[in-house]
C-alpha cells in the first residue's frame, strides 16, 4: 500500500499558498484493509475513508468510465491494481494532477500535522510546467465526460487571476457546450460552483470564461455582464463582502421577473435572494438618501427591514457601496474613498433603534388602539428620534 498527497494541497504548496485541505489517494489497497487500520468509510459513490486521527479524506485509487450523459453517469473502478497515474489521469486540470510522496503517509499513529517538504513529486501530465506558465489545461480528453469541469475551470480562472485557459481546453469546453453536455448540469451543482466562484479573488473572470465557451448563455442566460457589473462584483471581492452581497451586485441589472426566475431555477438560498431583491429595489434611494428628511429616512429603513435585520441592512449598504464604486469607476480607491451613505444611514438606524417600541405598544393598547395605530405611533416616534439626532434639515 502506498499513500500520496494529491490535488489542491500539492498545487497550493508549490504556488507558495496556504494549504487548507489535504486529500490523499491510496494505491494498492482495499476497503477491507483500510477499515482494519481504523479508517472510517464515508464514500457513497466510490471508496473514500476518513483518517482515524486527522479526519482527512483518503480515497482508493480509481478509474472512471462514462456510461451516461451528465456528471452522474460514471462507472467507478477502485481496486489494488489501479495505478497512481491512472488515478491522476481522471482529474480535471494538469495543475490538480500532481501527487506528492511525503515524509509521513498519514497512517494511524504517524500524523505530525506537517507533510512538507515533499520527498518526491509524481507529475505525469506536466502540471508543474503549467504552474510555472500559469496555464489552466485539461489532463486528457476524458475532461469532456464531466460538464462540472467547465464550471471548475471558470472558477479557477477567478481564483488564479493571472492564469490563462489553454486554447485547446477552451476549444474542448466549447465543443462540450455545443454537444449539450452542459444541459445535463443540475441546478444545485450550478449554484454551488457559481457561489464558490463569486467568493474568489476576481469573480468577473469566471463569467468571462463561461461566456467565452458558451456556457453562460446556456446556464445563466439572464446574466449580461458589462464593465459596470464586472466592477461591482470584483469590488465586492476586494471588500471581502459575503456571498449575498456579491450575488446582489451580480444580479442588479435584472428586472423583478428575471431575478425571480434565476433564483427559482438555481434554487438560490433565501438570504441571497432577499439581499438581491432589497438592493435592486432600494439602491437608488440609498444613493440619494443625503437628500431625505427624517421621515423619508425612517421609511427607507422600514422598507429595508433594518429594524428586524440590522446586519443584513449593513450588508445592503455594503452592496450599494460596491454599486457606487462600479458606476463611478472607483474600484481601486479602497483606502481613500468613504461611502458616506453608510455612515449616515447606520447613524439614523441607531437613532431610530433608541425608541423603546414595547412601551409604545403597551401604552397604545391601554388607550384602546389596534395594531395599525400602534405601527403608526412607533413610526412617528422613530421619525422624532432621527430628527432629534440629526436636526430638522436634510442630512448632508
Amino acid at each position: 500500500m502506498q499513500i500520496y498527497l494529491v490535488g489542491g494541497a500539492v498545487r497550493d504548496a508549490l504556488l507558495g499558498l496556504p494549504v487548507q485541505d489535504r486529500d490523499w489517494v491510496v494505491v494498492g489497497s482495499t476497503p477491507e484493509e483500510l477499515t482494519a487500520l481504523g479508517y472510517l468509510p464515508v464514500g457513497k459513490d466510490f471508496p473514500v475513508f476518513l483518517h482515524p486521527d486527522t479526519k482527512e479524506e483518503y480515497a482508493l485509487a480509481r478509474t472512471e468510465r462514462k456510461t451516461a450523459r451528465g456528471y452522474h453517469g460514471f462507472e467507478v473502478h477502485a481496486a489494488p491494481d489501479v495505478t497512481l497515474e491512472e488515478d491522476l489521469a481522471r482529474r480535471d486540470l494538469t495543475i490538480n494532477s500532481i501527487a506528492a510522496r511525503t515524509r509521513k503517509q498519514g497512517l494511524p499513529g504517524t500524523f505530525e500535522g506537517n507533510f512538507e517538504p515533499f520527498e518526491a513529486l509524481i507529475d505525469p501530465f506536466g502540471g508543474q510546467t503549467d504552474l510555472k506558465a500559469k496555464v489552466l489545461r485539461h489532463v486528457t480528453a476524458a475532461f469532456r465526460e464531466d460538464p462540472v469541469r467547465i464550471l471548475r475551470v471558470a472558477r479557477f480562472a477567478a481564483r488564479f487571476t493571472d492564469f490563462s485557459v489553454a486554447p485547446e481546453t477552451m476549444q474542448l469546453m466549447q465543443a462540450m457546450v455545443r454537444d449539450g453536455e452542459a444541459d445535463a448540469l443540475v441546478a444545485e451543482r450550478v449554484w454551488q460552483e457559481l457561489a464558490r466562484g463569486l467568493m474568489e479573488k476576481k469573480p468577473s473572470r469566471m463569467f468571462e470564461v463561461l461566456r467565452a465557451c458558451g456556457a453562460l448563455q446556456k446556464l445563466i442566460p439572464e446574466i449580461k455582464l458589462g464593465s459596470d457589473s464586472d466592477l461591482r462584483i470584483d469590488t465586492a471581492a476586494q471588500l471581502d463582502a459575503p456571498l449575498p452581497v456579491r450575488f446582489a451586485c451580480l444580479t442588479l441589472d435584472l428586472d423583478v421577473e428575471l431575478l425571480k426566475g434565476i433564483c427559482e431555477r438555481l434554487r438560490v438560498p433565501v438570504d441571497c435572494k432577499e439581499m438581491a431583491d432589497v438592493v435592486a429595489r432600494e439602491h437608488g434611494n440609498i444613493h440619494r438618501s443625503a437628500e431625505f428628511d427624517a421621515a423619508a429616512l425612517t421609511r427607507l429603513l422600514e422598507r429595508c427591514d433594518a429594524f428586524r435585520k440590522p446586519q443584513r441592512f449593513a450588508d445592503v449598504l455594503l452592496a450599494c457601496e460596491c454599486i457606487y464604486r462600479g458606476e463611478e469607476r472607483r474600484s481601486s480607491e479602497l483606502e481613500d474613498f468613504v461611502y458616506l451613505q453608510r455612515t449616515r444611514l447606520l447613524a439614523a438606524l441607531t437613532a431610530a433603534q433608541s425608541v423603546v417600541t414595547h412601551l409604545i405598544a403597551e401604552q397604545a393598547q391601554t388607550d384602546g388602539h389596534d395594531g395599525k395605530k400602534i405601527g403608526e405611533l412607533i413610526h412617528a416616534a422613530r421619525v422624532r428620534a432621527v430628527e432629534g439626532f440629526w436636526g430638522q434639515t436634510p442630512i448632508s
